[in-house]
């Protein structure tokens, strides 16, 4: 036996390397061939407050009889004792990259390279390539390669050889770097937008071109992806819609009443992007004109304090509930006569079609995928993003004509029933994936 195998089998041990039959909680459902496709799903971070849609996407499919196991580039974003008992279960179930630590993957690069030195080199290779003489892209590179190494290894071990990459961005660098070491195929979700206005420092154009297939969420994020691509790859390109269940997000609301204060609620991340500044702006106009307005922020961020100084000082009465279950939004949407989402930078967000789902009345801005979701006058109002005015204005609208708000929110229902429904658009993702993967 040479030497390098002899060493490889003292790392397996070390490390805990054991052959697929022998991994605990292989089921055997999910060792069986002949059932649905098998895959790898990919993501930066399982389960997270803000992406809940990973969770019941991945729910979903798995009813319909598709195999799939979970891999985090990040360790999930709240202890246990916080999670709904679902995301808790989710955990156990879940293959933690990072939480495996420098010697771990020290380990595994080094048992890559005597064992499977051409997957090594190959990766090496694609990283090489992906710094372009850069030190600085090159290190985040070879990092990134760490980490894919660690990936190819444990879908080895699990006999997993389809690996679905939910965003562009550096999950999507591993998880590319991981298929051009290991050599399986890969696909991807794209949400956009940020690897939109820097198409060179997420490599779209090679994520693209190596993707065996591609999901859009919108027909935006579709011509996004053809505007930086070959003609060659747009038929890899498919659009499938996210959505949300409206047997969970349907209507609870009671009716407005005079006597009260109207209630504005906004979901999403405290960052620039989200646009709650402007959103605060515009409800402080109104109360200077009189109306008595209160705004509720759900979510958490880096732009929660520059939020907190601007509403210390404003005529708006805010509160800032921070980042919320489910549940607890579904209660919240259930007290909002209005949901605005002031966005400057979006894919097509989850948070409107649940608020839409519920008859809450929306305003949004005319931006990406999100006319595709609202049609101006027909769902929602839609207004130009930064216009503290327009938004202003479309808020005035609403509160001035209660019959309007409520012939809104019904169509707002009535179009995510039709086109954003959960399950509906889960069987088309399980139909794209049943077409493309075999099981190997």
């Amino acid at each position: 036996m040479a030497a390098s195998q002899v060493l490889a089998m003292s790392l397996d041990a070390q490390l805990g390397s054991e052959p697929i039959a022998a991994i605990e909680g292989l089921s055997v459902e999910t060792s069986n061939q002949s059932a649905g496709p098998r895959l790898v799903y990919l993501l930066s971070c399982y389960p997270a407050v803000s992406h809940t849609f990973f969770l019941n996407e991945i729910r979903e499919l798995r009813k319909l009889g598709l195999l799939i196991e979970v891999a985090s580039i990040n360790d999930p974003d709240r202890e246990r004792s916080f999670m709904p008992a679902v995301e808790a279960e989710e955990t156990e179930k879940t293959h933690y990259i990072k939480s495996q630590g420098m010697t771990q993957a020290a380990g595994i690069a080094l048992k890559t390279l005597l064992v499977r030195p051409q997957v090594f080199f190959r990766g090496v290779s694609a990283a090489l390539q992906l710094g372009r003489w850069n030190t600085g892209a090159t290190v985040y590179a070879l990092l990134y390669l760490a980490e894919a190494l660690l990936l190819g290894d444990w879908m080895r071990l699990r006999g997993l050889r389809h690996l679905h990459i939910h965003f562009c961005g550096p999950v999507a660098t591993v998880g590319m770097l991981a298929s051009m070491a290991w050599g399986f195929p890969y696909s991807l979700t794209v949400h956009g937008p940020d690897e939109f206005y820097d198409v060179e420092k997420f490599y779209l154009h090679k994520k693209i071109a190596h993707a065996g297939f591609i999901l859009c969420i919108s027909e935006f994020c579709r011509s996004q992806l053809m505007r930086v691509s070959s003609p060659e790859h747009w038929d890899k390109m498919h659009i499938v819609r996210l959505g949300v269940d409206p047997s969970v997000f349907k209507p609870l609301k009671s009716e407005s009443h005079a006597d009260r204060e109207l209630v504005v609620v906004c979901v999403g991340r405290l960052v620039p992007s989200k646009g709650q500044l402007i959103l605060l702006q515009a409800a402080e106009q109104l109360v200077l004109h009189g109306h008595s307005i209160q705004v509720r922020l759900v979510g958490d961020g880096p732009d929660r304090e520059h939020l907190e100084a601007f509403a210390a000082n404003s005529a708006v009465r805010v509160r800032f509930e921070g980042n919320k279950s489910h549940d607890e939004i579904r209660h919240i949407l259930a007290e909002a006569d209005i949901f605005a989402l002031a966005s400057f930078a979006e894919g097509v967000p989850v948070a409107l079609m649940e608020a839409m789902a519920m008859e809450v009345p929306c305003v949004s801005t005319c931006i990406a995928g999100i006319p595709e979701l609202i049609r101006d006058g027909l769902e929602g109002l839609l207004v130009p993003a930064s216009s503290t005015e327009s938004l202003a204005l479309a808020l005035q609208r609403l509160i001035e004509d209660p019959a309007l708000g409520r012939s809104l929110g019904v169509a707002g229902a009535r179009r995510v029933m039709e086109k954003y429904n959960l399950s509906e658009n889960t069987r088309t993702l399980a139909g794209v994936f049943k077409e493309h993967i075999r099981n190997n």
